[in-house]
């Protein structure tokens, strides 16, 4: 991070330099963060596929509301960077932009999946850049001839056993899309996270055991320009039926159910072209060794709560329902292998800030000005959260701004304000552990280990 951030280089927490540089007293609720509107003059972002290391403070002295937009600039550039066009080794592909060639393989489609990290019996992962064989139940579909880019879905809810993160603690249910389908998850792992993971054998309860110690992956590092550790969700769901796959980034997916998630589910493996509804980031950085977490939604997902419902359709949402019950998980039995199953009602809670709104205005038009019919101008920012005080005493999570952020794909039924039920990103994943208990870094991944 730059001298220019500080106000005074006795200070590393953005409260305290903020409180220095005459901002007084101040709300850290979301709803306060009404000043220092982006000029409406100002020329279009810059679209690069370089994903950034750390913010670029824009204002002396920052505010609290001028941080929040520099971390959602934060959260655009990586946005942009990750769904950049990529080469077979997985390299930004510098001769197009994004938005070209818009459902070939994107840079993020390189990344690790959870699923082929942490294996049966603890086996060794396959090493970074080697196809990863399907799952046994699609031995029936030849894996020779899979599009590029295929993933493996099989995850249906943010649950313990279905979500197959054991520890989250909030068991809230899968969401079933307006075609009466199970919405579809993934987990993915950069190479630097990745390369950790391995090398300290974290992939295995034996491993974990032989480590012993609180898990520390990398950081991003400005200085040294060194690309950190980096983790995506992804939400999906099956094109079709109420579904245009014009509006939407879409790849094809192995997408198969798992009898040992749920009782009463039979194995299947489907080749299915998706479509992306849900974009979720994890960045560990230097001065943000909470991570930034940044979230992105498909613009056509929810209304919001209080709002008028302005679409005749929406993805998780139904207009002309009227006694549907709103943002509640569906009864028991789940099993995604159900014909059809009745849509979930789903509304927004926290309102995108007018502030984030702006600046996704700004990007929708540097996307198409790029791209004029860019299906990237589907998707948008619904928030960044960050520590205001990452070296805070007191608060292991930095003290986040805002308090709580949801996405409405991942988080749909645990949106909210109410402490310690609401999704916070950093307050959920401040409780995550290995499976011999120690401190796992912000992630549940290792808890996958065998």
């Amino acid at each position: 991070m730059t001298l220019e951030r500080l106000c005074s280089t006795a200070h590393r927490n953005y409260l305290t330099r903020a409180l220095l540089c005459g901002l007084g007293v101040f709300s850290f609720a979301q709803g306060l963060m009404a000043q220092d509107k982006p000029a409406t003059t100002q020329p279009l972002p810059v679209l690069t596929p370089q994903v950034p290391l750390e913010i670029t403070v824009t204002k002396k002295p920052p505010t609290l509301a001028s941080l929040q937009d520099d971390f959602d600039v934060f959260s655009w550039q990586t946005f942009i960077a990750l769904n950049w066009p990529a080469n077979s080794d997985g390299t930004p592909d510098t001769n197009l932009t994004i938005g070209q060639a818009p459902n070939d393989p994107v840079v993020w489609q390189s990344y690790r999946e959870s699923r082929s990290i942490f294996l049966p019996d603890g086996a060794t992962p396959a090493p970074w850049g080697e196809e990863t064989p399907p799952p046994a139940v699609c031995k029936n579909i030849d894996a020779k001839h899979l599009p590029a880019g295929t993933l493996r879905l099989t995850q249906v809810g943010k649950t313990p056993n279905v979500l197959d993160e054991s520890g989250e603690p909030f068991k809230t249910g899968p969401l079933i899309d307006q075609n009466g389908q199970y919405t579809r998850f993934s987990i993915m792992t950069n190479q630097a996270m990745f390369t950790y993971i391995v090398n300290n054998k974290l992939y295995s309860k034996q491993g974990q055991k032989l480590f012993n110690a609180d898990a520390n992956f990398p950081a991003s590092d400005a200085t040294k320009q060194q690309l950190g550790s980096i983790m995506i969700k992804t939400a999906w769901v099956k094109m079709g039926g109420k579904y245009d796959p014009s509006k939407f980034y879409t790849t094809y997916a192995l997408v198969y159910d798992n009898p040992d998630e749920e009782p009463g589910v039979k194995p299947s493996c489907v080749l299915e072209q998706v479509g992306l509804v849900g974009f979720h980031i994890g960045h560990k950085t230097q001065d943000e060794p909470q991570w930034v977490w940044s979230t992105f939604e498909h613009v056509d997902n929810v209304p919001t709560k209080g709002q008028a419902a302005t679409l005749a359709a929406y993805n998780f949402f139904d207009p002309h329902c009227k006694n549907c019950a709103v943002n509640q998980p569906p009864p028991r039995p789940w099993n995604p292998g159900n014909r059809y199953t009745k849509p979930s009602q789903v509304e927004r809670v926290i309102p995108i800030t007018t502030e984030a709104q702006q600046l996704n205005a700004a990007y929708h038009q540097a996307l198409a000005a790029a791209v004029p019919d860019s299906v990237w101008l589907n998707y948008e920012l619904v928030s960044t959260q960050w520590p205001t005080d990452a070296q805070s005493k007191t608060d292991p999570t930095g003290v986040p701004a805002p308090s709580f952020l949801a996405n409405a794909t991942l988080e749909s039924y645990i949106q909210g304000h109410v402490k310690q039920t609401s999704s916070s990103c950093m307050a959920c994943h401040n409780n995550a552990t290995t499976t011999n208990g120690n401190f796992s870094d912000f992630t549940y991944l290792l808890q996958r280990a065998q």
